[in-house]
């Protein structure tokens, strides 16, 4: 598609990240992640997911409460929350529910759909150049950052916002999987991952 055709679609609004975060993880699958940068744009479909809820999950960082580094995480739907992970990737994650409900959904892989060329080359470091379309540019949530140079920079951002946002791409139906989350060792009974069944995208299987 062309970049005005994907720009000509809905933002998701404030209504849609205020629920609780398992419903929006199922139903941030297919929408469309926008990163604007520099007057240029880099858009994925969201094909993997992974919701993490205050109240009975303690692999979320918010389970013990809030602190300095997951203070985004209780500003309520609507916003972005950033951390560094074990000092080396960025992770992106979507903070649903009401303020102070401490829930959000953790994006692990996109589709790349616009501004592939610019995603290979936020990837390419240490002589390792990216192909446009591997399947490695984003199927991981650090891949994906790093992809969309997405940092903690990026932290609190709001995604009503004009620099980064989610459009609505209700057009297909497709198959999604649920299943235990991947690498954490807390609350692994639960099933809040999700992700898209026929994309090459996914992380893993």
């Amino acid at each position: 598609m062309e970049l005005s055709e994907f720009l000509a679609r809905p933002k998701l609004n404030i209504e849609f990240y205020k629920r609780d975060v398992v419903t929006v993880a199922q139903n941030l699958l297919n929408q469309y992640f926008v990163h604007k940068e520099s007057g240029s744009y880099l858009i994925g479909k969201i094909v993997e997911v992974e919701a993490y809820s205050k109240i009975d999950d303690e692999a979320s960082h918010s389970f013990k409460g809030r602190t300095k580094r997951n203070a985004s995480m209780f500003l309520g739907g609507g916003h972005l929350y950033v951390y560094l992970s074990y000092g080396i990737n960025y992770c992106a994650n979507i903070v649903t529910g009401e303020i102070e409900a401490g829930d959000a959904v953790l994006i692990r892989a996109v589709e790349p759909v616009y501004g592939v060329s610019k995603m290979a080359i936020n990837r390419t470091s240490n002589n390792v150049v990216f192909k446009e379309m591997n399947r490695d540019l984003t199927n991981g949530p650090g891949k994906f950052s790093k992809a969309f140079n997405i940092n903690l920079t990026h932290d609190a951002e709001n995604l009503l916002g004009e620099n980064i946002f989610i459009l609505e791409n209700y057009s297909l139906r497709e198959e999604i999987i649920s299943t235990e989350r991947i690498g954490i060792s807390k609350s692994k009974n639960l099933i809040r991952r999700f992700y898209i069944n026929n994309s090459k995208f996914v992380s893993k299987r």
